[in-house]
């Protein structure tokens, strides 16, 4: 087995850094997925990596992919928010693969909500 070098280190610190550096810019859409125990035992791993394919596959560096811990709906798990730049965000619940692939496509790069799948409709911190 090789061993890594000093030098290898300072690379993929670099490497890794200028990811971050990249990824800390103007976003224009942002998905948390809830990763709380009660949503990683949902599935919600599974719906992270669904979100982590797609941006990869497209190359879209103007979406921010995050999680979060429990949103304090359990039995609703896995849950996720979707934030659009100028539209309120939305939680959707029990997310699958199926359902992340239509948030995906509708929502996060077309803008448009999917009610069906929508728990809420705005902040918790907004007054409505």
């Amino acid at each position: 087995m090789a061993k890594i070098s000093i030098e290898d280190l300072k690379r993929i610190k670099e490497r890794e850094r200028s990811r971050m550096v990249l990824r800390e810019g103007d976003f224009r859409a942002k998905i948390t997925v809830h990763m709380g125990t009660c949503g990683i035992a949902a599935g919600a791993r599974d719906v992270m990596t669904t979100f982590r394919d797609l941006l990869a596959k497209r190359d879209m560096m103007d979406v921010m992919l995050t999680n979060s811990g429990c949103a304090g709906l359990c039995a609703k798990e896995p849950m996720i928010t979707v934030e659009v730049v100028d539209q309120a965000p939305v939680k959707y619940i029990l997310v699958d693969k199926e359902k992340a692939l239509r948030i995906f496509e509708e929502h996060v790069v077309g803008g448009n909500p999917v009610e069906d799948y929508a728990l809420a409709k705005g902040s918790e911190t907004q007054a409505t």
